[in-house]
């Protein structure tokens, strides 16, 4: 019985090993999940990353929107997908605050997934309707505290990039808003630009096009220092204009199931960085504001351990906003 079970285990290893050696599977795509709608930030940084991937990798890479839950439902769907590298995540900073603001979580962040590597940084932007009287950061201060009560702040659902955003902006300014939430950042957008809502703080992968066109007020950007972006780069950081200390920043992981092979992660953790290397995305990331991540957060290591701290930092921030969600 004894030799026939480590039989089994070495029949099993071989077979793992055979799988890892093949991948990916001939004619069989590899699936990018994002846990949030088509057309927000976070699903246009997994298209661009997708075309940068297909030729590293040596296969199609596809893009599916699975969204709800403040991307929960999308990270669950990865955490429980086949362990054959052909099903990854790649999901926004919701990776550490969702522990803190969901009371019932159906994985854990820090247990559940294989790292694979950082993607990106991405700033913040300071948003408001076109019909907004103010047209500077300090006019939109004084506006707000003349209508104090009165002011709306979209976001786009609980746990979002831009609701996280909002809740800092509130507390910077010591002014509570009526936050309206959506399911989406599209949404969200589109009721800014139609003037259904006052203000939203999101990422620049959304908002750059909307500042071009002017169909939205630009007021400022979330990072220590102003942006060279050509669209933000006439945009003060919120420190400059009094809010010491406001820094936010949107960062972008990739991720595998747990217990996936180590040979199939190394492969993928190899075809994104040379992706991250691609000369066509990083022109195109660069173009809506977002830095490509060049140090050692690319390495699957080093990206634990800064989602690790990134769980430590936010979590007491969610828990005295009093935000939570069953």
């Amino acid at each position: 019985m004894k030799q026939l079970f480590t039989l089994s285990l070495l029949a099993l290893a071989a077979l793992t090993g055979a799988n890892a050696a093949d991948f990916p599977v001939k004619d069989k795509p590899i699936t990018i999940v994002v846990p949030f709608t088509a057309g927000g930030p976070t699903d246009r940084v997994a298209r661009d990353l997708a075309e940068a991937l297909r030729k590293p990798l040596g296969a199609n890479v596809v893009v599916e929107n699975v969204a709800g839950a403040g991307g929960t439902i999308g990270a669950n769907k990865v955490a429980k997908a086949p362990q054959d590298g052909h099903t990854v995540l790649l999901h926004h900073i919701g990776m550490a605050t969702s522990p803190a603001l969901y009371r019932k979580m159906p994985y854990n962040t820090l247990e559940d997934f294989e790292f694979l590597g950082m993607v990106n940084d991405v700033p913040m932007t300071l948003i408001g309707r076109p019909t907004l009287p103010a047209n500077t950061f300090k006019e939109l201060q004084a506006w707000i505290e003349q209508n104090k009560g009165k002011v709306n702040l979209g976001n786009a659902g609980l746990g979002a990039a831009s609701h996280l955003c909002g809740l800092l902006f509130q507390d910077a300014i010591k002014t509570d808003m009526t936050t309206v939430p959506y399911k989406g950042t599209a949404p969200a957008m589109n009721d800014l630009m139609g003037g259904q809502i006052d203000l939203l703080c999101d990422q620049s992968t959304n908002t750059t096009s909307q500042i071009e066109g002017k169909t939205v007020k630009a007021f400022a950007v979330t990072t220590a220092k102003r942006l060279t972006t050509p669209a933000l780069k006439n945009l003060p950081t919120l420190q400059e204009s009094g809010l010491k200390g406001f820094e936010v920043t949107i960062w972008h992981g990739l991720y595998a199931p747990k217990g996936t092979p180590a040979e199939v992660t190394a492969k993928i953790n190899k075809a994104l960085k040379a992706a991250l290397k691609d000369p066509e995305f990083i022109k195109k990331q660069q173009a809506l504001g977002a830095v490509i991540v060049t140090d050692k957060r690319s390495d699957p290591a080093e990206h634990k351990k800064f989602v690790a701290a990134e769980i430590a930092k936010w979590g007491p921030i969610i828990q005295a906003a009093g935000v939570y969600a069953d």
